[in-house]
């Protein structure tokens, strides 16, 4: 009897915090870490292959068209 009271009790805590008002708790710091390992890793790949240089020149082409000098 004792362990399907202690079911039970576990069983409503994890179907409030599913279904509560904090059910994102903590998801928010999860998300942003995850943001920034990604764009840690785009830097990374970028710098690796020797596209900032390509890039930068692409930008400034733009820039000159957009400009038009």
């Amino acid at each position: 009897m004792k362990v399907k009271h202690r079911f039970g009790a576990w069983k409503r805590t994890v179907v409030s915090r599913m279904r509560g008002q904090d059910r994102d708790a903590g998801a928010g710091f999860v998300e942003y870490a995850g943001i920034m390992i990604i764009i840690a890793g785009i830097f990374v790949m970028i710098d690796g292959l020797g596209l900032d240089g390509l890039i930068s020149g692409a930008i400034r082409d733009a820039i000159t068209d957009v400009i038009g000098g």
